[in-house]
């Protein structure tokens, strides 16, 4: 049990971290090409590209340059992780209402102020949505670390399907389905949380 344990808490680490790198990356960029709508649709191609190359592939190719480990694994979840937050992120910032941002440069915002202030906060359920798309991914594929030497619920799961063991194979698949739905229940009711105050449907009242 404890050694369970210790390769979720590993397995959702790893996770986690692929998606950190993608939100360091993903984030400025689809800020950028907010500002240079030129190059949107070549940025969005090359990430729906990065997302149908084959999972093992991808681990495959990036095995040869980074070797074998975490750090491959880790670099792997987060190119996949980078179409949902660098797509939610853009459509989050384009599609916010233009009076909104006319408002606040003629309240004198710098164009700095404005994404910090008005269109940031507004578009931030539109990107934890994309978290939370990057994040149940990032878990799915991280099971195939085992294949690259990587830790996580990939071991138990390869073991039990070398020794034909389906009892193995659940130890490491249920807990990896179950933090997988944890993360996204969570991260749904963090999505609802960071709705701006003055953009929430309240219920209507009960007659």
């Amino acid at each position: 049990m404890g050694g369970i344990l210790t390769l979720t808490v590993e397995h959702l680490v790893l996770s986690a971290a692929g998606v950190g790198l993608a939100l360091l990356v993903g984030i400025p960029l689809a800020i950028l090409i907010t500002r240079y709508r030129a190059v949107a649709g070549f940025t969005m191609a090359v990430t729906d590209v990065l997302q149908t190359i084959p999972s093992m592939a991808l681990l495959a190719a990036l095995m040869i340059y980074l070797g074998l480990g975490n750090q491959t694994l880790v670099v792997t979840l987060m190119i996949y992780s980078l179409l949902p937050i660098v797509r939610n992120t853009y459509t989050g910032i384009i599609s916010i209402d233009k009076g909104l941002i006319e408002a606040g440069k003629g309240m004198g915002m710098t164009r700095w102020q404005l994404l910090r202030m008005v269109q940031i906060p507004i578009a931030l359920p539109v990107i934890m949505a994309g978290v939370r798309v990057a994040m149940v991914t990032a878990i799915g594929i991280a099971t195939l670390g085992v294949l690259i030497g990587a830790g996580g619920l990939g071991a138990p799961i390869w073991r039990g399907m070398q020794i034909v063991d389906s009892s193995m194979i659940l130890s490491g698949a249920i807990p990896a389905a179950l933090i997988a739905i944890i993360c996204n229940y969570g991260l749904a009711k963090l999505e609802n949380a960071v709705v701006p105050r003055g953009m929430r449907v309240s219920s209507p009242a009960k007659s």
